[in-house]
């Protein structure tokens, strides 16, 4: 069995591997890192088996069986853990809802998701395996977001997380406040924003009921509305809804509706979610929590603070963190849940918002989020702790495939910057320059 070994002291931390086959044939053994499960204590020297895709073993190296046709892989020195869970991004240039009016429940932001935008591979030198890719926030209701893992693409379609019908998963991207207050048909007061929606979702109850009186006829039936279908399924509980909002009044506008109405909701952002904490947890939310965004060029959030994921983490919420990128640079993640240990965090809990927190908002902690046997092989291999200004992502796996390596150097140039690392693609200027 082939043993590979992390070159310490390197600036790129080169790694010398076989390439694994598209369809992970070949079992992976991960031996020696300290490996952090986020649901159990952190293993001082462990191993993580990888088959088929999905995690077939963890444990201590002295109690994991490695298979004996495993590629084995030294990492000792480093660190594993699962891959972190994005769930507000705008990455891949996807736009939803247009100016024609403020509600678009038929919108598809995945309609418009470029998936070869360098922003994904910044993303996975980030240590990101799974996104919540949303419309923008200048609508009460801009869209519905899709939940995509970071596989090496050439269409959407190989993005997709699919429920056990087929069929690809997201969320919708509500949102108040001021980012949705202009000149008519917009609202142009909170009141106002209020009143549309509840306006809408009464509309929807009733063209649901048009459907059930219809008892099957299609002779009755109404004439099919995008719009209503879309928000029948938030009403149905099968799309969650993500809500922007910052101020304290605004998020409790959001827990009315939410509790008139009965839809799942995560509220996004929260920058006064400080102030009602108490509230939130009563009300059962969960909370996707943006630790650096930006005050003063933005007055709802004005009064944010490091130590808001601390304070409701505390009132018994359930606390992720988010990039909002561009807002936040995917490739400082970790940061994120740096600032909030700061703010008070536990680091454990901390850690747990970048994973297991972000996969229960998107209904996906069945088969991502942390390092358990059966779930999807979606992990990070990580030169020194999580939470250390010093520390680099090294590797990143989706499902057992390793989508960046910080010793590639192309993969490199998306880690650090420098030119070419927003470009896409190289423009032809000349015979040969592929050659080149």
């Amino acid at each position: 069995m082939a043993l590979h070994r992390f070159v310490v002291g390197s600036s790129l931390a080169l790694v010398f591997s076989a390439a694994i086959s598209p369809a992970q044939e070949r079992p992976i053994a991960f031996v020696g890192a300290k490996v952090i499960p986020i649901t159990a204590p952190p293993i001082t020297d462990g191993t993580v088996v990888v088959r088929g895709g999905k995690i077939a073993a963890v444990g201590p190296s002295a109690s994991v069986e490695v298979p004996a046709d495993a590629e084995r892989i030294d990492v000792r020195g480093k660190v594993i853990m699962p891959g972190l869970i994005d769930t507000h991004s705008h990455v891949g240039g996807g736009w939803g809802a247009d100016g024609s009016a403020p509600i678009q429940p038929d919108v598809r932001v995945l309609d418009s998701i470029n998936v070869r935008d360098a922003g994904f591979q910044k993303c996975r030198a980030g240590g990101l395996t799974t996104l919540n890719i949303m419309p923008g926030s200048g609508h009460l209701l801009s869209g519905q977001t899709v939940y995509v893992k970071l596989r090496k693409a050439n269409v959407i379609e190989e993005f997709f997380i699919r429920d056990d019908r087929g069929v690809p998963m997201g969320g919708m991207k509500m949102a108040n406040g001021t980012n949705s207050q202009r000149e008519p048909p917009f609202p142009g007061t909170r009141s106002k924003s209020a009143a549309l929606i509840r306006q809408k979702f009464v509309k929807a109850l009733d063209y649901r009921k048009k459907i059930q009186d219809a008892g099957g006829d299609s002779t009755k039936l109404p004439e099919r509305d995008l719009e209503m279908e879309g928000i029948l399924e938030v009403l149905d509980g099968k799309r969650v809804v993500h809500h922007h909002t910052h101020r304290a009044d605004d998020i409790m506008t959001v827990l009315r509706l939410q509790k008139e109405f009965g839809f799942k909701v995560v509220l996004h952002h929260v920058s006064e979610g400080w102030r009602v904490a108490d509230e939130i947890a009563k009300a059962g939310v969960p909370c996707s929590v943006i630790v650096v965004d930006s005050p003063g060029g933005k007055i709802e959030a004005m009064n944010m603070r490091y130590d808001t994921g601390a304070i409701l983490d505390k009132a018994g919420v359930l606390v992720a963190f988010h990039t909002d990128d561009w807002i936040t640079d995917s490739r400082l993640f970790l940061r994120s849940a740096a600032l909030a240990v700061r703010g008070g965090m536990p680091e454990d809990r901390a850690l747990y918002a970048l994973t297991m927190a972000g996969a229960k908002m998107i209904e996906l902690d069945k088969r991502i989020g942390s390092l358990e046997v059966g779930k999807d092989a979606d992990l990070i291999v990580l030169s020194g702790e999580p939470l250390s200004v010093y520390t680099k992502v090294l590797q990143t796996y989706v499902e057992g495939q390793k989508v960046f390596d910080r010793s590639d150097p192309k993969d490199y140039l998306f880690a650090v910057g420098g030119y070419g690392a927003s470009r896409d693609q190289v423009v032809h200027a000349c015979c040969g320059e592929e050659d080149r």
